[in-house]
């Protein structure tokens, strides 16, 4: 039966196609009449209402309809552009989630580790808290049902924990040291979302001819463009401003983007009156301009922006305004280059469609969108692995631009359009430490599962330490290293040691940092993380000079 339908799903999908765009353009009247010199008219009704009243009507058997047009519908998006997207009714609401300012669910971070959920830690704040639910539990039982084994997945567990605010669920705990499962019966609340992963100083020396005197560096990591991301980066710049940092770095690497008012409200920040921050129009959608209202706290504060192949979207718009109005210096790598702007609009059935209704400029009139061909996803999707491959991670001769356009920026600056912002200091990535051992290990996330087995094995003495120097000085001297390579065998990696004699201040460096994380969370993290990245080190050089 399929194969009949075939022909005219196709014209179905075209037809959507239009619909669809001229239902956001806002020209379509929602009545089926119109207005023209004067004269009442009746709209005619479309080939697709038409086609699916045949088929309802008409068609030899009996058709369910409504699933055709979901059919249908995905795949007229997917002939659209890469970012315009159609969400199931059942997926809409963990979509919506990822930029919320919380969700409902017990408040656990969690793992997949040998088919079962492990907790990682309890969220300060959410019902687990204060129930006896400890980091390095095992949920092996959820609702009385068994819940371990291989078809359990992060989305199946997320499906299960989370849910209405106040509605209660029975989970079944493995702990160490005991035999029976432990129950308990939770009931759901509000978890706060985060897009400020972490805030900390940077103690560095200035420049020796103007005494070399100490200097305090404010980090700021964002991870996304959420609800609250305005608030909680302002409430970061203060605490660390009262902390005595006279610069700061603003960390967007793998910050694929978000809310855009979030990034116009941080980047008015450190603008001056009536500065561009972005503009963004469409076919249907007329011309709006962000500028600064002059009332930003931090507008003569030096500071820099970190980016990377992966920061997109509100990520771009913040780097491009900083760096058209030359307020602040992008340093890294050439971002991903997502210029598009969508529009989620939902459907009665509780599904909603994301569709691109304009693009996005910086000051100076660059478009970010690097290029695509409608419907090619694919190809779209495997840019930044030609990237890769064509050494753009590494050199910054080899970039390529789709526009050889040549933009200015409010001091006459040249920059280039054609595809994501160029930082103005570029930092290639270091592969010394890399090697296929390293690399195997790394890729197949043995390094994170160790750092979870030692962490629980261990988390009693390692729960005395308080800061992640500490920490790190205490795992330093454990010397873990041959356990590792121990651990890595069974997993089927045999030892190399040349290879791991390359590769061993980064593996501990990581290793470390996960096992610090496990304990402290990313405020322990993330300093640890970050401290030998080359990046962040030329930000620093920078930033003291």
């Amino acid at each position: 039966m399929k194969k009949y339908l075939f022909p005219t799903l196709t014209i179905v999908c075209l037809m959507i196609g239009f619909l669809i765009g001229n239902a956001v353009s806002n020209k379509v009247n929602a009545q089926r009449f119109y207005i023209q010199n004067g004269q009442l008219f009746q709209q005619p009704e479309s080939k697709i209402d038409q086609v699916l009243d045949l088929i309802q009507a008409g068609y030899v058997d009996p058709i369910n309809v409504d699933s055709i047009t979901e059919e249908v519908t995905k795949e007229v998006i997917k002939r659209l552009d890469p970012h315009s997207a159609y969400i199931p009714k059942e997926d809409l609401e963990m979509v919506n989630s990822e930029l919320s300012a919380s969700f409902s669910g017990i408040g656990i971070q969690f793992s997949i580790q040998n088919d079962t959920v492990q907790v990682v830690s309890v969220i300060s704040g959410g019902p687990c808290e204060g129930m006896g639910v400890l980091a390095g539990d095992k949920i092996v039982m959820v609702n009385d049902s068994n819940f371990t084994g291989k078809t359990i997945t992060n989305e199946k567990v997320m499906h299960a924990l989370r849910g209405p605010k106040g509605t209660e669920v029975k989970i079944g705990i493995a702990r160490s040291g005991t035999d029976e499962v432990l129950d308990f019966t939770i009931t759901r609340g509000d978890i706060p979302v985060h897009s400020v992963d972490a805030k900390f100083i940077i103690e560095a020396r200035g420049n020796k001819a103007k005494g070399d005197e100490a200097v305090k560096i404010g980090f700021i990591r964002v991870s996304r463009f959420a609800e609250k991301t305005y608030d909680e980066f302002i409430s970061a710049l203060a605490t660390l401003k009262g902390q005595g940092a006279t610069s700061y770095i603003i960390d967007l690497r793998e910050n694929s983007g978000g809310f855009m008012d979030q990034a116009i409200k941080m980047a008015n920040e450190f603008l001056s009156r009536g500065d561009m921050i972005v503009y963004s129009e469409g076919r249907a959608y007329p011309r709006y301009e962000a500028r600064a209202t002059g009332s930003g706290r931090f507008q003569r504060e030096k500071f820099v922006v970190l980016i990377d192949n992966f920061s997109a979207s509100a990520s771009e718009i913040f780097a491009g305004a900083m760096q058209d109005n030359d307020r602040a210096t992008i340093i890294g790598r050439r971002s991903f280059g997502k210029g598009l702007v969508q529009q989620q609009i939902p459907f009665a059935d509780g599904s909603a469609v994301r569709l691109t209704v304009a693009r996005y400029y910086t000051p100076s009139g660059r478009c970010i969108q690097k290029p695509y061909r409608l419907g090619e996803q694919e190809d779209y999707a495997m840019d930044l692995l030609d990237r890769y491959e064509s050494g753009e991670f590494f050199s910054a001769d080899s970039v390529h631009y789709s526009d050889s356009t040549v933009y200015y920026t409010k001091q006459g600056r040249p920059v280039m359009g054609g595809g994501g912002i160029m930082p103005d200091m570029f930092v290639g990535r270091d592969t010394t430490l890399y090697t296929p051992y390293f690399n195997i290990v790394s890729n197949r996330a043995y390094t994170y599962q160790f750092a979870y087995q030692y962490t629980n094995k261990h988390r009693a003495e390692l729960s005395k330490y308080k800061d992640w120097q500490s920490l790190e000085k205490h795992l330093l001297k454990a010397n873990w290293v041959p356990e590792f390579v121990a651990f890595a065998k069974e997993k089927g990696v045999e030892p190399n040691a040349e290879q791991l004699a390359i590769s061993r201040p980064l593996l501990v460096r990581v290793v470390n940092a996960y096992i610090v994380r496990n304990i402290l969370n990313d405020e322990g993290f993330f300093p640890l993380f970050e401290r030998d990245d080359d990046i962040v080190k030329q930000a620093v050089k920078y930033l003291t000079e």
